[in-house]
């Protein structure tokens, strides 16, 4: 059962009833106890999901190095757009902070939602665009302050 009000959810908005409930059966709820693995750096990469409530935290780990925090996700933001993007693996792993509602949508069907209504699966795209493009600024700025960290700059 998908969480109440999930579609108050930005990606939502400016969609008809009628386009909302052509989406829905992409969408799978999903709940996580906090403390948890959602997905593994490497695994393969066939689901995406909306945040709804909670909070993640997703890091990567270089081969040589240990796994660093890359980003603190809240609601409404994209994780696992390795998926989205097409990548057979997902480049990070995610875990949950405290319990967390998701809703989790399957790329595969994704891509044949969008084969067969090409109009809204393009402007559902755009919609997960924007949140991933959000998430890519995020991820700048939590990487940038990693490097920076115990630096002091001297003013030119």
């Amino acid at each position: 059962m998908l969480p109440k009000n999930f579609h108050k959810l930005e990606i939502f908005s400016g969609l008809s009833p009628t386009s909302i409930d052509l989406v829905i059966p992409l969408l799978e709820a999903c709940s996580y106890p906090g403390r948890t693995t959602i997905y593994e750096q490497n695994q393969d990469a066939k689901h995406f999901f909306i945040l709804v409530s909670g909070e993640v935290v997703v890091k990567h780990k270089p081969y040589d190095g240990e796994a660093i925090t890359i980003a603190r996700v809240c609601p409404e933001d994209v994780i696992g757009w390795s998926a989205a993007l097409g990548r057979s693996k997902y480049t990070s792993s995610a875990y949950t902070e405290n319990p967390c509602e998701m809703v989790r949508i399957d790329v595969t069907e994704l891509r044949k939602f969008c084969q067969k209504n090409p109009q809204l699966g393009k402007l559902i795209m755009e919609k997960f665009a924007q949140g991933i493009a959000y998430r890519l600024k995020s991820t700048y700025d939590e990487v940038l302050a990693l490097l920076f960290h115990g630096m002091e700059l001297l003013p030119e």
